[in-house]
């Protein structure tokens, strides 16, 4: 990750965020509503810890085939990325509630996620949303060298063929949290001062991060083994079905909002400066699907709706379908992009086929 400060332009077509925002807030106004989450929310809530947690407890106290055994993980991988894309997302971005409490509560819900939430707060929160798309800065570019998201990422021979082996590698994207992926972070993050919000002491932040590491395989591996007597290789079957299913929902999800052709991937010039505003720059970088689809709106947590998310990403997804019309309203008055593509298949077509191209040997 490059230590260069990034600058945007402040002089760039400045009036469309003031007028985009003054529109906004008279939406809100104008309803007499908050611009938190609602009873809605609340509801989707309850109903995507119960896809978690139900199946947990059928697997842990029945005793039932293994067909269905398998089958009641995937609904557990699906409940938990609902989980995190619906109360996690909105939570730690503070969204979910105008209560600050409730918020750090479904915030803190990216621990049954195998997460940890400095570390996510850092990359998401202050890198990703704010350096989006800018090589070098914006760590959801980065995927090792395993697979080439950007044409300033270096070419290796095996890139290739990413376009048929990523899809297998993004289910292990909450098994990688739970095993590895935080302590990495936390060094990185740890050493480069970075944080949103006040720092954090780095004596208490590596015993929170190790205390939740041990809860969570205490929850999820040994409570099912030495409590209610599963075999060991069972619970690891459900264990790595439900985190794989998890991973695969939430890594496609966050890809088609970003690693697409039509998602500009612009680099700052020598000095630090980006041809763009910021907001103007959000829009060049993200990408909407299925902004129609009611079921793909409700799951995915607004995420389909990435350009209203990073534009006002303290407003709850729960309204994001209602301000897209003033957003794509006040772009084409400003003969700004409005980056969407109008279903999900078109949108995983447009994906696979981006890194089929980021795939081939430079030719410069």
């Amino acid at each position: 990750m490059s230590s260069k400060t990034i600058l945007f332009n402040r002089k760039d077509s400045a009036m469309f965020f003031k007028t985009l925002n003054k529109r906004v807030n008279s939406y809100f106004k104008q309803k007499n509503i908050t611009k938190s989450g609602n009873w809605k929310l609340w509801v989707k809530t309850f109903i995507m810890f119960s896809l978690l947690v139900l199946p947990y407890a059928v697997i842990s106290i029945l005793t039932i085939p293994a067909w269905l055994q398998i089958g009641l993980s995937v609904v557990m991988g699906i409940g938990l990325a609902g989980v995190g894309m619906n109360v996690m997302h909105d939570g730690n971005h503070g969204s979910f509630s105008n209560k600050k409490w409730v918020n750090r509560l479904m915030g803190g819900s990216i621990y049954l996620l195998a997460g940890n939430r400095y570390n996510w707060q850092v990359q998401h929160n202050v890198l990703h949303h704010t350096y989006t798309n800018i090589h070098g800065h914006d760590e959801d570019l980065e995927a090792g060298r395993i697979i080439r998201f950007s044409k300033h990422s270096e070419w290796r021979w095996f890139h290739k063929f990413q376009h048929y082996y990523s899809v297998l590698l993004y289910g292990l994207l909450t098994i990688n949290w739970a095993i590895t992926t935080d302590f990495f972070q936390m060094k990185r993050f740890m050493k480069k001062k970075l944080s949103h919000g006040k720092f954090p002491n780095p004596f208490v932040n590596w015993t929170k991060l190790l205390i939740s590491k041990i809860l969570y395989f205490l929850f999820w591996i040994f409570i099912p083994i030495l409590v209610f007597n599963i075999v060991w290789w069972k619970v690891l079957i459900s264990f790595i079905v439900m985190h794989y299913t998890a991973g695969l929902i939430l890594s496609l999800v966050f890809q088609l909002a970003h690693i697409m052709d039509e998602a500009d991937m612009p680099l700052p010039d020598k000095k630090g400066n980006m041809k763009n505003s910021w907001a103007i720059h959000q829009l060049n970088t993200t990408v909407n699907f299925a902004a129609n689809n009611k079921l793909v709106n409700w799951f995915t947590g607004g995420l389909n709706h990435q350009v209203e998310h990073h534009i006002f990403p303290n407003i709850s997804h729960v309204h994001y379908d209602k301000i897209a019309e003033i957003v794509k309203k006040t772009a084409n008055e400003f003969n700004l992009p409005y980056n969407e593509f109008k279903t999900t298949k078109d949108a995983l077509t447009a994906h696979f086929k981006y890194l089929r191209y980021m795939g081939l040997k430079p030719t410069i």
